[in-house]
């Protein structure tokens, strides 16, 4: 079975704010955008401005404890790529990268979206390992590599 299931000690928006990434008044501002309109914090805090996509990945990865992996210089497997249909990978906003054994690795924006890593469980018939990186590292690489 997969490592997604983790225990949730604080909220993105409480890290952020430890960190001194954002202040309070940005995190308010996010959480009432989230409450009207919905949709994930982190990316909202991201289409407002206030941080970065690789810091909300790297605070994904202090959060839940899946390790961080930017994919601009990562040469993929294309044994792995080819065990994830182009159009699964697009919908979840993931990639295989590699595959060990019975356990392929895939990077993806959000490690939390169990129904996406049953769905690559069942595809690949393999368990899977979790790296988090960032929405727009995963679709630059899924142009990349299902092109080939």
């Amino acid at each position: 079975m997969s490592s997604a299931r983790r225990v949730i000690t604080k909220t993105i928006g409480q890290l952020l704010l430890e960190k001194g990434v954002i202040k309070q008044v940005q995190l308010d501002e996010a959480l009432k955008v989230q409450k009207e309109k919905g949709g994930l914090l982190g990316q909202i805090l991201a289409g407002l401005g206030y941080v970065t996509e690789e810091q909300i990945a790297q605070a994904i990865t202090v959060q839940y404890g899946f390790p961080y992996l930017p994919l601009s210089n990562y040469d993929m497997d294309e044994a792995a790529i080819k065990m994830v249909p182009e159009n699964v990978a697009r919908q979840y906003c993931l990639i295989p990268i590699d595959k060990i054994g019975n356990t392929v690795t895939i990077a993806m924006a959000d490690p939390l979206n169990t129904q996406a890593i049953e769905d690559i469980e069942l595809v690949t018939n393999c368990s899977i390992q979790i790296f988090v990186s960032t929405a727009t590292d995963i679709k630059q690489s899924i142009d990349k590599f299902y092109k080939k």
